[in-house]
């Protein structure tokens, strides 16, 4: 996952236009494809720095029995601002997707198996 967060950091985080007819050439020509894969690699980054991000923050939680010794914890506040400074998930799955380093496959389906 470091490789991610290393890979996205020189990533622009704002949304950019892109030409369609270039997106769905890469996706044999049918844009909504290409949207569906990129879509499905956002659910996956999506999860992968959720999961990170609530490790991270885990091994610096102080749990205090009551509520007045709640403290902020400045590690904990810089932690959670680089992960908002990373761009969102589906700009990363559109850059991956774009630069060609997301593949993805056809499941073969009997039409026997449907019936």
């Amino acid at each position: 996952m470091n490789d991610l967060k290393q890979r996205v950091q020189r990533f622009d985080p704002n949304l950019k236009a892109l030409n369609l007819n270039e997106i769905s050439e890469k996706a044999n020509g049918n844009i909504y494809e290409a949207l569906a894969v990129m879509a499905k690699r956002a659910n996956q980054l999506t999860v992968e720095l959720k999961e990170e991000l609530q490790h991270k923050l885990e091994e610096f939680a102080v749990h205090y029995d009551t509520i007045e010794e709640i403290l902020e914890n400045t590690e904990q506040l810089e932690i959670s601002r680089f992960y908002e400074k990373l761009p969102n998930p589906a700009l990363i799955a559109m850059y991956e997707f774009m630069q060609d380093k997301l593949g993805y496959e056809y499941r073969n389906f009997d039409k026997d198996s449907i019936d």
